[in-house]
């Protein structure tokens, strides 16, 4: 049945799909003639994940986007009708008949999936709207005596700012305060000294490049201007629930930065000019100080790296030694697989909070050692490796839940889906059929009363290149 809302018209038009389903069906790796194919994919408006191949450039040359213009122009096509309707993103997959005749299915999107990776398979599916991985809804723990380091210098910072960048345009009180109100948190005394020297705004530079660089150098990063502040907490850090969940938060006792996604106490300030943010964190570690610089990696969305104890001794050079602390007891996440762990025993202890099984040789494995443990909250598993997924039923705070479509299978049936759950995930193999896959995601959402995704089928034909 094809969607009639006129804002959707032209993404549920075969004519639309039709050149990206040629290319598709022409790079069917050993198609025999006459048999019937398949092919599925995604198209979100910023990329894409189909199975062509490029085309080679000729020797001598780099590759260029005219070497698979035919690719691009096909994909185009979709984007724009994507941008039209207001879709981010949209999955499919097609059955041709040796005739041609297709059924092509467009699968969401849903406010409840986000979309998968590299696959047409949906991503996690949030069951509870509104829920957070149990990292990201970790707040920062006490530490009492915690003060400014030593070296912290508000006076000698502002003096040598001032020597250095004489011209520089500083920001009034009624400024400092304004930002202050703006952030719900009041800013400590190096960091109103370094925006009394500068606001680090870009018209204040007459929007000189050189002039900037004078102030990044000076201070020691690429300076946020005073408007620009904001609490680095963890909302702040995007994230996939799949991925967030398998994560776990540790502060080792002698460590000097909280091992957190965010926090309330963290405010950006800069960036070290490679994507990591600069912060000065309010809530330090039980070895650290409060007003210390630290460093948040844009490759990981857990934790951070102390820079500085202070802000004085970030513009004075001075670099702090972490203390990062010693592991203290077994991990809390713990991966059984074929490279890492070879048995669920291995991983159990009262401590254990996310349990992935991975590819799997030996017989399938049992549950039973982990059922009970207190902190278990995570719980993925690859298709097959579970020797009876009814023993899910006794690990009673799972909030994630990833498993193969037979494993899910058998939970549906038997009405054993963990009702604890916050979120859940297919682990579908490439050439699993997303229709198959689709059908037990929405089973999912229906337990939860959560918006289901959407099918929509548009037939045509594809004539005589699908008869080939």
């Amino acid at each position: 049945m094809v969607d009639q809302n006129p804002t959707t018209a032209a993404v549920n038009d075969f004519a639309t799909w039709e050149p990206v389903l040629r290319l598709l069906l022409a790079g069917l790796p050993g198609r025999p003639a006459g048999t019937p194919a398949r092919v599925a994919g995604r198209i979100g408006r910023d990329g894409w994940s189909l199975a062509l191949r490029r085309n080679p450039p000729p020797p001598g040359r780099a590759a260029q986007v005219e070497d698979d213009q035919d690719q691009y122009d096909a994909v185009e096509r979709v984007q724009k009708a994507l941008a039209g309707a207001g879709i981010e993103d949209i999955s499919f997959t097609a059955e041709v008949t040796p005739t041609g005749r297709t059924a092509l299915h467009l699968l969401g999107p849903s406010p409840a999936v986000e979309p998968g990776l590299g696959s047409p398979h949906p991503g996690a599916l949030l069951l509870v709207e509104g829920s957070l991985p149990e990292p990201w809804r970790r707040l920062p723990e006490p530490v009492p005596g915690a003060g400014p380091a030593r070296s912290a210098d508000p006076l000698l910072l502002e003096r040598t700012l001032r020597e250095r960048l004489p011209e520089a345009v500083g920001a009034t009180e009624t400024e400092i305060a304004a930002a202050e109100v703006r952030l719900g948190v009041p800013l400590p005394e190096e960091l109103k000294a370094l925006y009394r020297v500068t606001r680090a705004r870009w018209e204040d530079w007459g929007d000189d490049y050189a002039s900037a660089q004078r102030v990044f150098a000076s201070v020691g990063c690429e300076l946020l201007p005073l408007e620009g502040l904001y609490v680095a907490d963890a909302p702040s850090r995007h994230y996939r629930w799949d991925i967030a969940a398998t994560e776990a938060i540790v502060t080792r006792p002698g460590a000097a930065v909280q091992g957190l996604v965010g926090s309330p106490g963290w405010i950006a300030f800069g960036d070290n000019g490679g994507g990591d943010v600069l912060a000065v964190d309010l809530t330090p570690g039980p070895r650290g100080h409060v007003g210390q610089v630290i460093m948040l990696s844009h490759e990981e969305s857990v934790g951070a790296a102390l820079l500085a104890d202070c802000l004085t001794d970030l513009v004075l050079g001075q670099p702090a030694d972490d203390p990062a602390g010693r592991p203290d007891g077994p991990p809390a996440v713990a991966r059984v697989n074929i490279m890492s762990l070879r048995s669920i025993e291995a991983a159990v202890h009262p401590g254990l909070e996310v349990l992935s099984i991975g590819v799997w040789e030996d017989e399938p494995l049992s549950l039973a050692p982990v059922t009970g443990l207190p902190l278990l909250r995570t719980l993925t598993a690859y298709p097959g490796t579970l020797a009876d997924p009814l023993e899910i039923a006794g690990l009673t705070g799972l909030e994630f839940l990833e498993l193969g479509p037979q494993e899910w299978r058998v939970l549906l049936d038997a009405g054993a889906v963990p009702r604890s759950l916050s979120a859940a995930a297919i682990e579908a193999r490439g050439d699993e059929d997303p229709l198959s896959v689709v059908a037990i995601a929405n089973e999912l959402l229906a337990l939860w009363g959560r918006p289901l995704i959407i099918r929509t089928t548009v037939e045509g034909d594809l004539g005589p290149v699908a008869r080939r």
